[in-house]
């Protein structure tokens, strides 16, 4: 039944359909004594350690062999003989996961690489300093029914929403299969499929989410699809990606490349794949070292073996499934867990995956004092491999998170609390670095405001009342400098709409979930009210395109009264805009600030309008000042404005594009 037919150097890893007929399987076990493939293909069961089923050697450990009955959606297994055991093994790059059984145990399903129809082939990842990333958990983001997991379908149903919003990158939590369900998302442990919770396999309900799709389709000139298109879970998450794409919205993955899974219970996991027999320091695995991190172990990246495979789950999902871009999880830990051979394994990612996808975005979350053996070296992590770095484009940083929710929390204690305003001023920019956009910063993210851990903005404005005049203009004020400050600014699911409610992973944890009963009712005016807020401000930073530059020039800063004022603006160019904000809790009327020229400026955003919307009673400027007052804080203009109390007040010479 298996020959070496269709076998060449170049065969990809894995399970893959031929022309013609058939599949190929290719598979590294370098330490066992016999690898061979069981499956049913075509209906009938290949079962057993049979020589008709043994799988061919080559000199580097690697296991080929090609079954020409097998076609897309037979199941299919690894039987491994090793020193230390022999059973059956999960595909590494097994595109899909079968249910029956359920995980762990469960076959692996072959699925053809080709077989989705594409839309996107106009589409163009954005420029760095363009973007706006909104990120989100597959499970909890849409619920079709309570207590029930969301979908990359669900997911689908809210792209309109989300193209309204105005973002222009999705960055869903991991979305590989996870070792326990429901998840967080940063215990993979199988690095090519979709976790199977996010993926919808009754054909009856298949139906109602194609009828939402082929909508979209059309609303976009394109022709319907069908359901078998979207029968399988890569084709379902490729509909995600496809539709974003079609609707401006790039995707960009969180990968875990740190560590996997601990794998406990789990006999047919990556961890002993090639069955090796114990040693002293009881370190079976073929992929890991003893080094760990949150319950999982580090990939051995010495292994040039190793570091292909991840280096192929990243190539996977750029050329299967069109993401733009990745967020690497916490490459702090990898650089502390594997020094010498962590620093050259990301050279060799970006390296590689900038050459296949040279727009892509390389994201790395990296806290340089986490890890007290491995020297701070931020601006390293974005400077290019030729130049000494690791050769990521941007990377997760907390300075302005910090100084913003810091000065939220003070200010929450009263008007004479102190607040740390220099803080703020001092985070504006991230120091060190060549670029702005070089930052990706937030002031919520799903770490901060999980369950247990730190409060939501509204909660942190007023622990008392999340729903009051302070809790409401508090969070506007931080969202509002989050979006007129340099960097890629991330909004977290539910951030724009007030959502108060620490977040689950748990889709059974009612009181943990984003609420939009009250935003889709109609029934919570401030949901809605804050939802208006936040589009307008994105529109805004589409509109001046100061806001995306690197420029900032924090030129006031004044604690004692609560107010920050700073310029932005583009080199040769101008479109000058200037931002005040306040944590005061009464209005500044006639305060004097600078102006870096004369004449008319419009009040082109003011966060009070957005109080009961429109607000009968806003505090503002009549639509724009005359800067015709004399030189103030480094500027040859001033002009005396008001300030709406823990509001933001933005100005510029023209009203933008």
């Amino acid at each position: 039944m298996i020959s070496q037919a269709n076998i060449l150097p170049t065969t990809p890893m894995g399970a893959n359909l031929v022309d013609g007929g058939g599949a190929t399987f290719r598979v590294w076990a370098p330490r066992a004594t016999a690898v061979y493939v069981n499956g049913v293909f075509r209906g009938t069961p290949k079962v057993g350690q049979t020589d008709d089923l043994l799988m061919a050697r080559d000199g580097n450990g690697y296991w080929t062999g090609f079954v020409a009955a097998a076609q897309d959606g037979d199941p299919y297994h690894f039987w491994v003989v090793g020193a230390g055991s022999s059973g059956y093994k999960r595909d590494p790059y097994a595109r899909e996961m079968a249910t029956d059984p359920p995980f762990p145990t469960c076959s692996c399903v072959i699925r053809s690489a080709a077989a989705y129809p594409w839309h996107d082939a106009a589409f163009v990842t954005p420029d760095f300093s363009n973007m706006i990333v909104y990120q989100l958990h597959i499970g909890t983001y849409a619920p079709s029914a309570p207590g029930v997991a969301s979908t990359f379908l669900d997911v689908i149903g809210k792209i309109e929403y989300m193209a309204a919003l105005g973002i222009n990158v999705l960055q869903p939590l991991p979305i590989d299969e996870m070792e326990t369900d429901p998840s967080m998302g940063y215990n993979g442990a199988d690095y090519f499929s979709p976790d199977t919770p996010y993926v919808v396999y009754d054909q009856a309900a298949l139906a109602g989410y194609l009828a939402t799709i082929n909508r979209l389709l059309a609303a976009k000139g394109m022709a319907p699809m069908r359901v078998q298109d979207i029968a399988s879970g890569p084709a379902q998450l490729k509909a995600m990606v496809d539709l974003c794409h079609l609707y401006g919205i790039a995707v960009a993955f969180d990968v875990v490349y740190n560590h996997a899974g601990g794998f406990m219970g789990d006999d047919q996991s990556l961890y002993f794949y090639d069955r090796a027999a114990d040693t002293s320091d009881n370190n079976q695995s073929l992929y890991f070292t003893n080094m760990g991190l949150a319950g999982g172990l580090s990939f051995a990246l010495w292994n040039s073996d190793v570091r292909q495979f991840i280096i192929n789950s990243a190539l996977y999902y750029i050329n299967e499934l069109h993401v733009d871009g990745f967020r690497y999880d916490e490459i702090s830990a990898l650089l502390s867990m594997n020094l010498d051979s962590g620093w050259s394994f990301c050279c060799d990612l970006t390296r590689t995956l900038r050459y296949i996808k040279p727009r892509l975005l390389q994201n790395a979350e990296y806290w340089p004092y986490e890890f007290q053996n491995y020297p701070q070296r931020a601006p390293l992590i974005v400077t290019p491999t030729a130049s000494g770095g690791t050769g990521f484009d941007v990377l997760q940083h907390d300075g302005l998170r910090s100084a913003v929710r810091t000065a939220v929390g003070q200010a929450s204690y009263g008007q004479s609390s102190t607040v740390d305003f220099g803080a703020i001023a001092g985070n504006l920019y991230p120091q060190g670095f060549a670029h702005g956009w070089q930052a990706v910063t937030c002031v919520e993210n799903h770490d901060l405001v999980a369950a247990g851990r730190d409060p939501r903005l509204p909660a942190l404005a007023d622990g008392s009342n999340p729903r009051s005049w302070y809790a409401r203009s508090r969070s506007r004020f931080a969202t509002g400098l989050l979006l007129t400050a340099p960097g890629i600014p991330q909004i977290f699911m539910g951030q724009e709409f007030l959502e108060d409610r620490q977040w689950s992973c748990d889709p059974t944890a009612s009181g943990n979930l984003i609420d939009w009963t009250g935003l889709n009712s109609g029934n919570d005016r401030t949901m809605q009210d804050h939802l208006r807020f936040t589009q307008d401000l994105i529109r805004l930073r589409w509109n001046q395109p100061a806001l995306r530059g690197d420029n900032v020039n924090a030129f006031h800063v004044n604690g004692q009264n609560r107010v920050i004022a700073f310029h932005r603006w583009l080199d040769g160019i101008g479109k000058d805009v200037i931002v005040v904000a306040t944590l005061a809790e009464t209005i500044w009327y006639n305060y004097a600030i600078g102006f870096p020229l004369p004449g008319r400026w419009l009040e082109v955003f003011n966060s009070d309008v957005y109080d009961n919307w429109v607000n009968p009673m806003v505090a503002g400027n009549g639509g724009g000042i005359s800067a015709d007052g004399g030189p103030l804080h480094g500027f040859s203009a001033s002009a005396n404005i008001v300030i709406p109390a823990n509001g933001i007040v933005v100005f510029a010479r023209d009203a933008g594009d």
